[in-house]
């Protein structure tokens, strides 16, 4: 079956009602939101654009009632029209595997470190022998294992996780690392993401890879984290000296299982830099000491500001590693206070 995709692109105010328009008429009710977003400097960052129009799009059964569907969706944003800015229509066919599977045949299955299979939900792979695998649907959240940061991170997991150790990943996107950090035998991994759609996505992932009990999801980030929010709404970002310096409340979210306890043992952050600046305080006092601090989504111009800030806080740099323009950062909270001055 073939099927029509039709989008269209309205202000901010309208995305509601052209949403509930489009999910009248589209395939199962699904509408597709994409707000307007800005690329930061810090590398895979973005922020909301409020001034530039939303895209709306939804997809048609191409049979018989497809074009009365059409006819109806066009005269309903026309008459959406009148109260707010709301585009033309857009309207192109497009074939079955285009539309359901195409964007599966980026993904494949990887060996990243020495024992670490990274293997998309839908492929079949027979593990070898010591082969840990990580069963990943990324959905619309980060982490599939292709983006050098993460296999950074993963190689770092494969080296620092030891069995028993507690561990929080900080922007857990997809939920790759806590899943990995699972898998090598950590006991309760807190993976937290800003992002709902991360939340429920590595809820998802853990299910499939059968560490549901030991991975808890919860939206939310660490201490000072949480000042920039989720990246699609329109809050106003703080500089990265305010944001560092600004009073933290609490450095977890509320309303956390009450096994899921400070300090931890390890934690990995692949976020961004600026966010990594920000948080190096909080890090400090979420870990144990001699606890691990893993750090990517660090692109090579930033480097030297994360450092800073990790130096600040008083982490011990232990080794660093960086792939093309990425770079992953280790350090260690020392297991001593160091004498006041």
């Amino acid at each position: 079956m073939n099927w029509l995709e039709l989008s269209v692109t309205c202000d901010a105010e309208a995305v509601e009602s052209v949403s509930e328009l489009l999910a009248h008429y589209g395939y199962n009710g699904g509408v597709v939101v994409e707000p307007p977003i800005i690329p930061g400097d810090d590398g895979p960052e973005y922020r909301y654009d409020p001034v530039r129009p939303v895209t709306v799009r939804t997809y048609l059964a191409l049979d018989e009632s497809a074009e009365e569907a059409r006819a109806r969706i066009e005269q309903g944003l026309w008459l959406l029209g009148m109260i707010r800015p709301v585009g033309q229509l857009q309207v192109r066919q497009i074939e079955e595997e285009d539309w359901a599977n195409a964007w599966k045949q980026y993904y494949t299955i990887q060996r990243i470190g020495e024992r670490m299979m990274i293997v998309p939900s839908w492929l079949d792979y027979e593990p070898q022998h010591d082969d840990l695998v990580v069963r990943i649907d990324p959905g619309m959240a980060f982490g599939t294992g292709l983006h050098p940061t993460t296999q950074l991170c993963l190689r770092a997991l494969e080296q620092y996780v030891t069995p028993g150790i507690t561990a929080l990943d900080l922007g857990c996107g997809s939920g790759i690392l806590a899943i990995a950090a699972a898998r090598l035998g950590a006991a309760r991994v807190l993976a937290l993401d800003t992002d709902p759609i991360a939340v429920e996505a590595t809820r998802a992932n853990a299910a499939l890879n059968t560490v549901a009990d030991v991975v808890i999801a919860a939206q939310g980030s660490l201490g000072r984290g949480a000042a920039f929010g989720h990246w699609l709404q329109p809050t106003t970002v703080r500089s990265d000296q305010e944001t560092s310096t600004a009073e933290s409340s609490a450095l977890l979210p509320d309303s956390l299982p009450p096994d899921v306890a400070l300090p931890f043992d390890l934690i990995v952050a692949n976020i961004i830099a600026r966010v990594l600046v920000a948080v190096a305080p909080d890090c400090v006092a979420a870990l144990r000491p001699g606890g691990i601090l893993i750090s990517s989504g660090i692109i090579a111009e930033r480097e030297s500001d994360v450092v800073a800030a990790y130096a600040a806080a008083g982490l011990e740099p232990v080794t660093r590693h960086q792939e093309g323009d990425w770079v992953a950062l280790v350090h260690r909270k020392p297991s001593y206070a160091p004498p006041s001055a």
